[in-house]
């Protein structure tokens, strides 16, 4: 048996918006069309996320929304402030919580966390997110709580850019 860990990166802010707290930064136009681009690939993955872990910040709330509407999919989504500003400990702490009849789980949120994490979770190297790239990790497991750091196989990381004229 196996799981796939989709990890997407918010896309691109727009640090000139008026906005309260970093919490609250609102996507740029870039970064609405570059989640758009995301969510038409997801929508062609052969196991597209059957559940989303989403941090709470607009932006990357706000990616996940506009993928999901973009590329036509569903899943069940869950908002967390856990994931604005986690730690890589807290990140393996939800992938421990997902329930292990989802197969394909899509974590939504921010750097640095989102490199670290995947450098951990396939054991070293150096992984670096672009805003609103896509990253699937795949775990010869049978339940979520089995992925351990080291044993996820990165199998690819996709950025807008690469994607072109989609979406």
């Amino acid at each position: 048996m196996s799981k796939r860990l989709l990890l997407l990166r918010h896309a691109k802010s727009d640090w000139d918006a008026d906005y309260g707290p970093d919490h609250d930064r609102p996507l740029s136009e870039r970064g609405r069309r570059d989640a758009r681009r995301i969510g038409v690939l997801i929508a062609g993955l052969r196991r597209p996320p059957q559940r989303i872990v989403s941090s709470s910040a607009r932006r990357a709330r706000d990616t996940v929304e506009l993928a999901m509407r973009a590329g036509g999919w569903s899943c069940e989504v869950e908002l967390t402030r856990l994931l604005y500003g986690a730690s890589a400990d807290e990140l393996l702490q939800a992938v421990h919580a997902a329930p292990d009849d989802v197969e394909t789980l899509l974590l939504a949120g921010h750097e640095p966390t989102w490199s670290l994490f995947a450098e951990l979770m396939i054991g070293g190297g150096r992984v670096r997110f672009p805003t609103a790239a896509l990253a699937r990790i795949d775990f010869e497991i049978g339940r979520w709580s089995e992925a351990t750091p080291g044993l996820g196989t990165l199998r690819w990381l996709v950025t807008p850019k690469l994607l072109g004229g989609l979406g």
